[in-house]
């Protein structure tokens, strides 16, 4: 096969040879989308252990809920203890299995994280109508944010703001996001812009000109009327948080099991 082919099987998945071959090349350096990170059975194995997750373990906001593993951050600061196995395995190895380039010593998205790996999965649950608002994921984490999409396609929005430090309301991009994907982001558009997701039922004017990752998508003729009815949609976001406390290594009670 050739360089650019995507011809690294993991768990009957073709996954790529390096990230470089899934650039969004439209976007500010950089970012990466794979369509197909998961399979449909890792995927319902993931959304079933959310749903069976003890109830103390959901947070409610008011349109929506979410979830935090190992536990939440207290003052940008992180409680020492593992991820679960079932968000650890097989995320953080397929995460950590693909280089940046196909350079001979290239090195993993998180080789230049302080702790070299993920420690941290914020899981949002979004109902058809329910997004969350612009927003940056600020210092408390490394500038590496890998976001696994589970059961339903939407548009993330990537915003700037204006001369006079206001928010411009217009999105500068669209990303699409399919079921199983792995969205990528890093560097300015982790540090310089805001990303947000509309409150909408259906996103609509979907094209190769407003979408741009597009061309990386899996399946373009599912949208090739313009548009995608929401569905509910489940992320896992893998961050590591630069700070961590070895408390919580001592006081293991403290996290909600």
């Amino acid at each position: 096969m050739a360089n650019n082919s995507m011809n690294s099987i993991i768990a009957n998945l073709s996954l790529p040879n390096s990230l470089e071959q899934v650039r969004i090349a439209s976007l500010p350096p950089a970012a990466y989308y794979i369509s197909d990170f998961i399979t449909h059975e890792e995927e319902a194995m993931i959304l079933d252990k959310i749903a069976s997750a003890p109830k103390p373990r959901w947070k409610q906001l008011t349109h929506r809920r979410l979830q935090t593993w190992p536990s939440d951050l207290i003052n940008n600061k992180l409680m020492d203890a593992p991820l679960p196995a079932w968000l650890h395995d097989p995320i953080v190895p397929r995460l950590k299995s693909i280089r940046l380039s196909e350079s001979p010593d290239s090195s993993d998205i998180f080789s230049d994280s302080l702790h070299q790996t993920p420690n941290h999965v914020l899981i949002n649950e979004y109902p058809p109508g329910i997004g969350i608002m612009p927003h940056k994921d600020g210092a408390a984490y490394h500038p590496v944010v890998c976001t696994v999409s589970l059961g339903a396609s939407l548009c993330l929005n990537i915003y700037k703001s204006k001369d006079d430090g206001t928010l411009d309301p217009n999105p500068v991009w669209r990303v699409l996001q399919e079921p199983r994907s792995l969205l990528i982001t890093t560097s300015a558009l982790y540090t310089d812009f805001l990303h947000g997701i509309a409150d909408i039922t259906e996103d609509v004017e979907l094209s190769e000109g407003t979408v741009t990752n597009w061309n990386l998508l899996r399946s373009p003729d599912d949208f090739a009327d313009g548009s995608n009815i929401r569905k509910t949609r489940t992320s896992l976001t893998y961050r590591d948080v630069m700070k961590v406390s070895k408390l919580g290594g001592k006081l293991g009670f403290l996290q909600k099991k």
